[in-house]
């Protein structure tokens, strides 16, 4: 893969931030080191000493003094060691992505923390679009993603993008064109591949094939964004395209928000090592990292369940949302029987309602529903 065609020109400059060095130099030191370099505040001044969450399931989560220490702290901006080691065998154990054995420079699979998905996403839009750049995406998508590209909207059904409808949108560029870049390739295609913000649509497995087989004939990056991955309704779960991508060129968001805390604000970017290693340069000169205390409850957390532990916690998750689902599902039947047309979801958290003979809800939402207090 050709990853520097992707980049736009500021992310190709980006340098290593030699604050953000001296400051992981550091953390890789003895304890007994004297540091006269980073500006780093003195922990004996923190006015917090220790900490004990309680959990639902297991044993409370300890934070003690020389934990808390370091957890009050700067950090990497990748993440704290235990959790990005955490990660990236469970990445490997959930997904088995081919590129977990390449080499650096052939897109071995690297893993970030960031603050929630959405950050992720945001530096990954700012390293690959520059203004005008034509980009894929399901149609509709979440309202929060993009803003000032070119796109291309991909018809969208209950299962996830019809792979007729992206071909008949590339059939517009040569394949030759990957190699000339004129006219401009789009770059990437955007999807949340289960329980799709707002759509509730889901790819399958051979879905997903047909439309990786596409990216590697037209060489654009699939962005895919998961936080439902784990509110699957039904078992065995959908593969990735993160298991299926031979060629590095797949880049995964992943979230803690829907099944630990939205508000911890707590994600995880995987994907080729020369773009996350793009994006955690961003990170060093924006946000700096993820918070620290945060970082060590979930990594605490993690270490107590293990992996068994945190999924047997996403069962109890999902059998709570299946309720939830079922619930609307047979007050939909029961209400808007005749009236409208809807899908039952196979993950996350939304009911999709088209309103037969209504083209633009807008005015009915935002004034008639809102009288009825829904």
């Amino acid at each position: 893969m050709n990853y520097s065609r992707f980049l736009t020109s500021v992310s190709a400059a980006r340098k290593a931030s030699p604050i953000r060095v001296l400051t992981e130099l550091m953390q890789k030191s003895p304890p007994s080191l004297i540091s006269l370099a980073g500006g780093t505040p003195n922990p004996a001044v923190f006015p917090f000493k220790k900490a004990t969450i309680a959990t639902g399931h297991g044993n409370a989560v300890e934070i003690g003094e020389d934990l808390m220490k370091r957890a009050l702290q700067y950090s990497a901006s990748a993440g704290i060691p235990e959790l990005l080691s955490w990660l990236k065998n469970f990445q490997r154990n959930l997904h088995n992505p081919p590129t977990a054995n390449y080499s650096p420079e052939r897109g071995q699979m690297e893993v970030c923390v960031t603050t929630g998905s959405q950050e992720g996403l945001c530096k990954v839009f700012e390293m690959l679009i520059n203004p005008g750049d034509s980009i894929l995406l399901d149609a509709p998508t979440y309202s929060g993603t993009l803003a000032a590209v070119s796109i291309s909207s991909v018809e969208s059904y209950q299962h996830g993008i019809i792979p007729n409808a992206l071909k008949e949108i590339l059939s517009t560029w040569n394949p030759e064109d990957t190699k000339n870049h004129s006219p401009p390739l789009p770059k990437f295609l955007y999807t949340i591949p289960n329980g799709c913000n707002p759509t509730g649509n889901s790819l399958t497995a051979d879905r997903k094939k047909e439309i990786y087989q596409l990216a590697r004939k037209y060489d654009f990056l699939i962005i895919e964004d998961d936080p439902y991955y784990f509110l699957q309704f039904e078992k065995p779960w959908a593969p990735s395209f993160l298991s299926m991508d031979v060629d590095g060129r797949v880049i995964r968001t992943d979230s803690f928000s829907k099944v630990l805390s939205s508000g911890l604000r707590v994600g995880f970017l995987t994907g080729p090592k020369p773009l996350i290693d793009r994006v955690i340069l961003h990170i060093q000169v924006s946000t700096m990292h993820t918070s620290t205390f945060t970082q060590m409850i979930i990594s605490q957390l993690l270490q107590q369940w293990g992996e068994k532990g945190f999924l047997e916690h996403t069962d109890r998750v999902v059998e709570f949302y299946r309720t939830q689902r079922d619930a609307m599902l047979i007050a939909a039947d029961k209400w808007l029987k005749g009236l409208a047309e809807w899908h039952p979801p196979a993950a996350g958290m939304f009911l999709w309602i088209k309103i037969k003979g209504v083209s633009d809800t807008q005015q009915l939402i935002m004034e008639k529903a809102l009288q009825k207090e829904v």
